[in-house]
């Protein structure tokens, strides 16, 4: 149960801190694209690959702590179904072009962010 309120409580700060900065996105960006959602994704992302690259392979985070921020919060931060939600709402609207260039920046912008991760762990 300890566990499970771990991954509930990273959930929970990951859930609000994406909601946050997703909307201050939009303060400086136009929202006929899903900047907001790109940018919690690669975010998390990094994140992501830096608490295990840099400190779960050396051994610095326990078995509770990876719980509570990679698989909760990372989980909670980021965000694959409003990703497809919004791609599909975009091709719902003849946003053939807004569509494909979501899928391949979220695509390519998440996997470049691990990879920094894991140069910068290094």
């Amino acid at each position: 149960m300890n566990k499970l309120f771990l991954v509930f409580l990273g959930a929970g700060l990951g859930g609000s801190l994406r909601y946050w900065i997703s909307n201050s996105v939009y303060k400086f960006l136009p929202v006929n694209f899903p900047y907001g959602t790109l940018a919690v994704n690669v975010l998390g992302s990094l994140v992501l690959g830096i608490l295990i690259f840099g400190f779960g392979q050396r051994q610095l985070l326990g078995s509770n702590l990876k719980l509570l921020l990679a698989v909760g919060f990372c989980g909670g931060f980021t965000t694959f179904s409003t990703f497809s939600l919004e791609t599909f709402n975009l091709l719902r609207d003849s946003e053939f072009l807004l569509a494909t260039v979501n899928i391949f920046v979220n695509l390519i912008f998440t996997l470049a962010g691990i990879f920094l991760a894991y140069v910068i762990s290094r």
